[in-house]
């Protein structure tokens, strides 16, 4: 069986020779360890042999967010950034006119780490919000690009899928405040919080009509619904800020033919009913405890019927754990998503490592995550 047979049989819901093994961002694919690039980590020798463990021992999702040409923003932008160099990192200011006052967020990236880190974010106060919203409403609108899907896919061949990376509405209006300030609005201030997740709807559900007519019947991954997961918000707010929205997505999104995966990192136990009631085809990374509440076999046993249930390893069990003892996790995680019936499973870690210099450790447990998924057979 290919990995692109295999992939899809789980989704389907189909019988597969052995369980799929993913190493999420990491695909031997979408990096390339000959770039130069001096934030670019991948280029460091440690990252090559796992890049190229990628490549050939894992069932690959390359994950692709198309954008669009040419858009029509009606004029001129009311966005602007400003870039500084320093000693290695670099920090960019942004700047959003407003007709009721200006807007700023601040980011900054450093050479040694894979990310980027949002140390003031937009909206700060309730004047913030009201200036967020005076500006005018806009979807997605241009030429949708979606050539880089369709090279994964040539390029793929039968060794992998390519797949959709999406944020909703929620995973678009979190980040415009920082966490602390996120939590105390959302719980406040719900009719604000509703006007920015109704805008963001709109084009989210443009952006995803846009995608699905280019290309349909294909995996998502919606980002998102853990912004409002307990600890940081109820249950009942869940229901209002990420149900009531993700519901349209998923719709929208099989009725192409393709395929709904709800990433939300955390504890499930008091919003999994909440995300059957989307109706979504899959989910991940199912996180175990401590930092989720509920165990693979749990969810597997009461909803592995209708959910392709990716992830379980967390990156911190791969970076961290002794090797004997990691060994041992991922027989049990294999064990538990592959046992009984179910939709299927996708052995898969919850992230990926952001350091600019990979362990050995590192290295040989994920060799170890792909060695035990194949070789586990029906």
């Amino acid at each position: 069986m290919t990995n692109r047979e295999r992939l899809l049989n789980n989704l389907n819901g189909r019988p597969v020779d052995r369980p799929a093994v993913s190493f999420y961002e990491l695909n031997g694919y979408s990096h390339n360890p000959d770039n130069p690039g001096e934030y670019y980590i991948y280029n460091h020798p440690s990252w090559r042999g796992l890049l190229e463990l990628a490549k050939n021992a894992t069932d690959k999702i390359v994950l692709n967010s198309p954008r669009y040409i040419n858009p029509d923003n009606g004029g001129k932008s009311a966005y602007s950034s400003v870039t500084s160099h320093g000693d290695g990192f670099t920090e960019t200011v942004y700047k959003i006119d407003t007709p009721k006052g200006e807007l700023t967020g601040k980011d900054i990236r450093y050479t040694d780490v894979d990310t980027v880190w949002h140390v003031e974010h937009y909206i700060k106060n309730i004047g913030d919000i009201e200036k967020y919203l005076s500006l005018p409403e806009t979807v997605e609108t241009g030429e949708l690009d979606v050539s880089r899907v369709l090279k994964a896919d040539e390029d793929l061949g039968d060794s992998g899928i390519s797949a959709i990376d999406l944020s909703d509405a929620i995973g678009l209006v979190a980040p415009l405040f920082s966490m602390e300030d996120f939590t105390v609005f959302a719980l406040t201030e719900n009719k604000l919080m509703r006007e920015l997740l109704d805008r963001a709807q709109k084009k989210v559900v443009k952006h995803v009509k846009n995608i699905t007519e280019r290309l349909p019947g294909r995996l998502y991954r919606i980002c998102g619904p853990e912004y409002a997961s307990p600890p940081y918000l109820p249950p009942r707010l869940f229901h209002e800020y990420v149900t009531a929205y993700d519901t349209e997505i998923v719709k929208l999104i099989q009725k192409s033919g393709g395929y709904a995966r709800i990433h939300s990192h955390g504890n499930l136990s008091k919003i999994i009913g909440d995300i059957m009631t989307m109706g979504p085809d899959a989910l991940d990374p199912v996180e175990p405890p401590p930092q989720g509440d509920v165990t693979l076999s749990e969810i597997k046993e009461k909803y592995g019927k209708d959910l392709v249930l990716f992830g379980n390893i967390e990156l911190s069990e791969i970076e961290t754990m002794e090797t004997e003892a990691f060994t041992e996790r991922v027989k049990r995680a294999l064990f538990e998503g592959m046992s009984g019936e179910g939709r299927g499973f996708v052995l898969m870690p919850t992230a990926a490592p952001i350091g600019r210099v990979l362990s050995d450790r590192t290295y040989r447990h994920y060799e170890i995550m792909a060695n035990l998924a194949r070789d586990t057979h029906y």
